[in-house]
């Protein structure tokens, strides 16, 4: 019987009766209902730093479940949850006097930041400041702001313009950016980066990329987003990847690990420049957009557990510690005969890259080389139609990141001979 779950970025004609059901997961290892296990190189979507299976985390969500299990944060109600994650976020973040906007995940996140950057520049009384500056290949999310934000093409076809005021620039050039502020003075309100190119194939900043992007933005007087739904809470050996790349952002977007996906939530931490007109003045200027579960006691619950996780084992610490290992461990791939580059070394974090030539002549190339890994119990996945995912949790071991290159270099080695 077909299934009648309709999967996120699935071709459902294809999927609807081959589904893989996920049953179970302890540290980097899942095993699916017909008893496979697999090593999880994806770490689910980029999210499961601390690995699966954390007892300690479902038993603090159903204490907090016991005792309140929901309640907005709307005007001048909070909880105590909502409240010591938002202290323990700002003591985190890369500048002083944070402040935490809660919402439900990374893609809201993002519409937050959006908003309250067009919203800051009206509270100043500079209201024309209403354009969203992205990069090529960025991914930031799939609601409105999102998807109209998005680099990757294939995440914007046939839904037509949902947010007018963006521009893109190419991922890797100050130069056009500089063109683009000059352009278009006085109209930008934002410039969106991610700190490393996540979903778009795990790319990295050229040398000196970051500092003349802020360099641009403070000339211009153009508000910096890092969104660090993915390298947010550890994935580079920082806390923040801005903290490892040396960005300074007005704001922050961040998801994923920050709970560890044990429960949905998303953040904006937001500077003191960009809360000072909101914050100073009853009655100046209110920033009138949330969620019903901003806030939410349980999933706040859920990152504060996961926090003392991350801190009690140094979690942060490890990954900075197994990003060499993952880099000489996929390094050899680099030398295969479908692979054209392998990038690693910036916490863990890896893309394998396929071929572009061979992906040409063989579209479905990518997909057939994870159906491959699945099969020798590796999950991975493609990103962006050219690169294989390589984000396990913190925890992972030497041993199981070896069994991940080994898995890649059988499956891209069976998808050869079509191309020999």
């Amino acid at each position: 019987m077909s299934t009648r779950l309709w999967h996120p970025f699935a071709d459902m004609a294809a999927v609807k009766d081959d589904e893989v059901v996920i049953v179970r997961g302890r540290g980097a290892r899942v095993w699916d209902a017909d008893g496979n296990e697999y090593v999880d190189a994806r770490g689910g979507l980029w999210y499961a730093a601390v690995g699966h299976g954390r007892a300690e985390i479902a038993d603090a969500v159903a204490a907090q479940m016991r005792e309140l299990a929901a309640f907005d944060t709307f005007d001048r109600l909070a909880n105590r949850p909502a409240l010591e994650l938002a202290e323990r976020v700002s003591s985190l973040a890369p500048f002083p006097d944070a402040a935490v906007f809660f919402g439900s995940g990374g893609s809201d996140a993002v519409d937050t930041a959006a908003k309250l950057a067009r919203r800051y520049w009206h509270a100043l009384g500079q209201p024309g400041k209403q354009l969203v500056v992205h990069r090529e290949h960025s991914y930031h999310g799939m609601n409105a702001y999102g998807t109209s934000l998005a680099g990757i093409a294939t995440n914007r076809e046939g839904f037509g313009t949902l947010i007018a005021d963006v521009a893109s620039v190419p991922h890797d050039d100050p130069a056009a950016l500089a063109t683009l502020f000059e352009e278009r003075a006085g109209e930008i309100a934002a410039f969106i980066g991610e700190p490393v190119i996540g979903a778009g194939g795990i790319l990295h900043p050229p040398d000196g990329y970051w500092a003349a992007v802020q360099d641009l933005c403070r000339k211009h007087d153009v508000l910096l987003i890092a969104d660090e739904v993915v390298t947010g809470f550890g994935r580079l050996g920082r806390w923040f990847g801005c903290q490892r790349l040396g960005i300074e952002p007005d704001l922050i977007t961040c998801a994923k690990a920050i709970t560890s996906g044990y429960l949905p939530l998303g953040a904006v931490i937001i500077s003191a420049r960009v809360q000072e007109p909101f914050w100073t003045e009853p009655g100046r200027a209110i920033f009138r957009h949330g969620f019903t579960y901003s806030g939410h006691p349980a999933a706040c619950a859920a990152g504060l557990a996961n926090l003392d996780l991350m801190e009690r084992e140094e979690l942060v610490d490890r990954v900075a510690e197994m990003e060499p290992v993952l880099a000489r461990i996929v390094a050899p791939l680099a030398d295969l005969p479908l692979v054209s580059e392998v990038r690693a070394g910036l916490g863990l974090l890896a893309a394998v890259e396929i071929d572009p030539e061979a992906r040409a002549a063989d579209p479905g190339l990518v997909e057939r080389i994870v159906a491959g890994c699945r099969r020798n119990g590796v999950l991975t996945r493609g990103l962006a139609g050219r690169a294989l995912q390589i984000s396990p949790p913190y925890v992972i071991s030497e041993q199981e990141l070896a069994k991940v290159a080994e898995v890649i270099g059988t499956a891209v080695a069976q998808a050869a001979p079509a191309h020999a």
